[in-house]
């Protein structure tokens, strides 16, 4: 077994977040299943960055692979959109699959500003969901 090559860009500490990125070939082996894995190593980044510089103050690690956290928002916005519009249609509401508390805070952050739908998680984790409402 060869050993992973991964090239590592740190980009500029903004909005109280340290933006990582990595690129490597098999970024699979980083991201895992539904981007699970991503999310367990970003957790354990972030507490051993705490230790080592004695972070009182609060920040956050943004730790992307391949670009795969930045592809699955865009995804995300866009489904969240088309979802949103069949709702203010049809008047129906709409059950999204079930997604970490990340991705679901992107659905509701990228349909607050419209007057026509509500959002809402509900169910427990691991199986939290949004639903899509018409505005009452």
């Amino acid at each position: 077994m060869t050993g992973l090559q991964i090239e590592v860009e740190v980009a500029r500490f903004e909005d109280s977040t340290i933006p990582i990125n990595l690129t490597m070939e098999e970024p699979q082996i980083l991201i895992g299943e539904r981007g699970q894995t991503l999310a367990e190593i970003q957790h354990l980044l972030k507490i051993v960055l705490k230790r080592q510089i004695n972070a009182e103050g609060l920040f956050y690690v943004n730790l992307d692979v391949n670009d795969y956290k930045k592809k699955k928002t865009e995804y995300l916005k866009e489904m969240a959109k088309t979802m949103a519009d069949e709702v203010a249609l049809n008047k129906k509401e709409k059950y999204l699959p079930s997604m970490p508390a990340y991705e679901r805070r992107i659905v509701h952050m990228e349909l607050a500003s419209r007057a026509d739908v509500v959002t809402e998680s509900t169910g427990q984790e691991p199986e939290r969901c949004i639903v899509i409402r018409a505005h009452p």
